[in-house]
């Protein structure tokens, strides 16, 4: 069971109901008669809330319930939501002001749902909530990335949520006293709204004293525990369940307000109650990405390695704690802290703070594109800085020695990172790119090479669980307990199923997302999929190969049974079997134990995708307007069972990462409200803004699971911001240009060029 072969080249098994329309969403599965919810949201972005009158929108016709908090909690749900709170230097936890489902006294966003209404129909909810009086007393906004201003909660003095460390400050301090080089960088990383194709959504149902939410989500237990708690319910009464999702990217990791008020609303009025978020809903109300200020320095010694790092940052968590708000920028920042590099001497100080902004939580990457985008800029203004190729300053300074305890606690079991720069610049021509400016500057354009190398770790429950069933017919039943985003977990696991045991891919149905079916499951985020769960995947498998070769053993009166992968025989005898034709003997013979095999599992670590991006962008000075016109990658991904779908992955990934890089901003005013608030004012990336994409592998598998791999899930957001963002800087510094931040809108290039130009004249 060691490598893939036979089971690749078929195609995705999904795309099949995808392409032809037969996807099951959330709103293809809502009941017939289901009652619509709709929330009144805050148009304030800080207010206190001196009036809510919902008499007359109770009176309308059609309308069967209208709750704000107070009502919400007549009905016995809980209004505080849960999200970790980071551990800080002094032993407290970080601040843990309430995240009310409602609003209660205060409102803290735009955004912010006030009141939920639930009616016959969307027309009937939406005049009904035309009809509330809500009444909101201004308060001061707070909107930058910084602690102080405006309080948003008494439990969080000067609106800091947390301070976190790690490292060892005094030795960075004795690396930079002792430092023949120093560099200093601070580096702005946007906001982002992650804008998922499907919006969020879900329905609710109540029978027989039991709740079903049916959820476009990245899991299902969290949101039923979740939902448990909140609603005073045994997790036995709850079942959630997650049909096909158009997009999670983390952003759909977590419960939501909205969720709580419909399995409520489900519960109090006996009826199915349905809700699906308007684009502008997405926009003011699903979690945001990023948003943080790091100030980055390196010391060197004079043969410019790396003696010391540090990074000071500052990220913003919106108006509330999210679910996993706060270990983003500071747990996840750190376990890629050092990126590539061999570093003794590493700190990290981060701080959190609170703004009247949407909360901020995961978002592909969730930490580890911030903090390589961090070190990736610092290292190319180091090699600027002191004259040296952005290329051989890092391979002075990669790791070279595996497996490696970073400073951080990171363990890093394997890697050729040297090999996998040395692949990337070749296959980049860098020795070609000289030759190329001079024929952009030929036509008054500006060219910039730029490279990012990367680490990513893995995140998310290391326990996994698979249950196995042969199905009458030749076919089987794989119950996981990860959810597809569109990823491809379908193929991939039916794949491997097939590799493993002879079994037709296209005859295996992957079971997902249903906390009925599967009693535990990780769900899916942090790139945690294919390592955890395939592993549980070829642990099912064995074990019920284990349990077909002593069965077969006693039937065939034999020592013992061998199964090559496809077909189970005895040495000496001419006995054949393939699975399916064993277990239809054991159904034959009632050995149902035979045919419905779980197994759970644990890594005890978890592994480490890497590589190097290398960008070149062509800018015209004249509008400022930049093209993305050679991308080349190589990754380490260890071994790969479906390179087609790394691949798409990778793409994907880069294209995210462009357009934090290159246009995506949420863009606020002095008073908290969202300018970017639709795709008029939000831009993306376009498929005519990507060049076709090099990609190459130099896999080195890893050894902290069976199989080798690595996850690839992230890998290409890593890794783009960085390459991007230096190939800019590149680009500008002909002109003068000393400091770039993203996104590099026209306007914004177009700008520092100008401001470059009257200070050189």
């Amino acid at each position: 069971m060691g490598g893939f072969g036979k089971a690749q080249g078929a195609g995705r098994y999904e795309d099949l109901r995808f392409l032809t329309g037969l996807g099951r969403y959330v709103e293809d599965l809502v009941p017939e008669g289901a009652l619509w919810a709709l929330f009144l949201r805050s148009d304030h972005a800080h207010g206190q809330i001196t009036e809510v009158d919902l008499s007359a929108a109770r009176a309308l016709p059609g309308v069967r319930l209208v709750l704000d908090a107070a009502g919400l909690e007549a009905l016995g749900v809980l209004l505080g939501m849960s999200a970790t709170r980071l551990r800080q230097p002094d032993g407290r936890l970080g601040a843990g002001p309430e995240r009310p489902v409602l609003a209660r006294g205060r409102v803290r966003h735009v955004g912010e749902a006030v009141v939920m209404i639930v009616a016959e129909s969307e027309a009937e909810a939406q005049e009904a909530a035309e009809a509330v009086g809500l009444a909101v007393a201004a308060l001061p906004v707070k909107l930058d990335v910084a602690e102080g201003g405006a309080l948003l909660h008494d439990a969080a003095p000067a609106n800091r949520a947390y301070l976190w460390e790690i490292g060892d400050a005094e030795a960075v301090t004795a690396a930079f006293d002792a430092a023949a080089h120093r560099v200093q960088l601070e580096v702005v990383h946007n906001r982002i709204i992650v804008n998922a194709l499907e919006p969020r959504g879900c329905f609710a149902t109540w029978e027989a004293g039991r709740l079903h939410l049916c959820v476009n989500g990245q899991g299902v237990w969290t949101q039923r525990n979740e939902l448990a708690r909140m609603l005073g319910l045994s997790r036995d009464a709850v079942r959630v369940t997650n049909p096909d999702v158009g997009g999670g990217f983390g952003m759909k990791a977590m419960t939501y307000p909205e969720y709580v008020c419909v399995a409520a609303a489900a519960r109090a009025l006996g009826r199915p109650v349905r809700w699906v978020a308007t684009r502008g809903e997405s926009m003011l109300s699903d979690n945001a990405g990023r948003d943080l200020v790091a100030v980055a320095e390196l010391a060197f010694d004079a043969g410019l390695r790396v003696t010391g790092y540090r990074v000071n940052l500052v990220s913003n968590l919106g108006a509330y704690n999210s679910q996993y708000g706060q270990p983003i920028q500071s747990e996840l920042f750190s376990k890629v802290l050092t990126g590539v590099y061999d570093i003794k001497a590493a700190h990290l100080r981060a701080v959190g703070v609170y703004s009247n902004t949407t909360p901020v939580d995961a978002y592909r990457g969730a930490g580890r594109p911030e903090a390589i985008l961090t070190i990736e800029r610092a290292m190319d203004a180091a090699a600027r800085a002191l004259g040296v190729d952005p290329f051989d300053l890092r391979l002075r300074n990669v790791i070279r020695a595996f497996p490696y305890r970073s400073v951080t606690g990171a363990l890093i079991d394997v890697g050729d990172f040297a090999r996998v720069l040395a692949r990337a610049r070749a296959e980049a021509d860098a020795a070609g790119f000289a030759a190329r400016r001079q024929e952009s500057a030929a036509r008054g354009q500006l060219r910039g090479l730029g490279l990012a190398s990367y680490v990513e770790s893995i995140l998310g429950d290391p326990e996994e669980s698979a249950r196995l069933v042969l199905e009458p017919g030749g076919g089987a039943a794989l119950y996981v307990g990860t959810q597809s985003n569109g990823q491809g977990h379908e193929t991939v696991y039916a794949r491997m199923i097939a590799e493993w045991t002879g079994l037709p891919g296209a005859a295996v149905r992957v079971v997902q997302g249903d906390s009925d079916a599967i009693a535990k499951g990780g769900g899916t985020g942090g790139s945690r999929s294919v390592t955890v769960q395939g592993t549980a995947l070829r642990a099912v498998v064995q074990r019920m190969v284990a349990a077909f070769s002593a069965f077969l053993a006693a039937q065939w009166d034999v020592p013992a049974v061998a199964f090559d992968g496809s077909t189970f025989g005895a040495e000496g005898r001419n006995l054949r079997l393939t699975l399916a034709e064993a277990a239809e003997l054991a159904r034959g013979q009632g050995r149902a134990d035979l045919l419905d095999v779980s197994e759970t599992i644990r890594l005890e670590g978890r592994s480490f995708p890497n590589g190097a991006h290398v960008a070149e962008v062509e800018i015209d000075p004249e509008t400022g307007a930049l093209r993305l016109e050679r991308y080349t990658v190589v990754d380490d991904f260890g071994t790969l069972i479906a390179p087609e779908l790394a691949i798409g992955q990778v793409h994907g990934g880069i294209a995210q990462g462009y357009g934090q890089a290159v246009c995506e901003a949420a863009v606020y005013d002095a008073q908290g409200q969202l300018l970017s608030a639709s795709f008029m004012d939000y831009a993306m990336p376009r498929a005519s803004d990507l060049p076709m994409f090099a990609f190459v592998s130099e896999p080195v598998p890893s050894v902290l699971n069976p199989l080798g791999m690595k996850g690839c899930g992230e890998a290409g957001t890593v890794g783009a911001l960085g390459a991007i963002s230096n190939a800019v800087r590149d680009a500008l510094a002909v002109r003068g240009v000393q400091r770039v931040d993203m996104p590099f809108t026209p306007a914004r290039i177009w700008h520092w060029l100008q401001e470059a130009e009257h200070v050189s004249s």
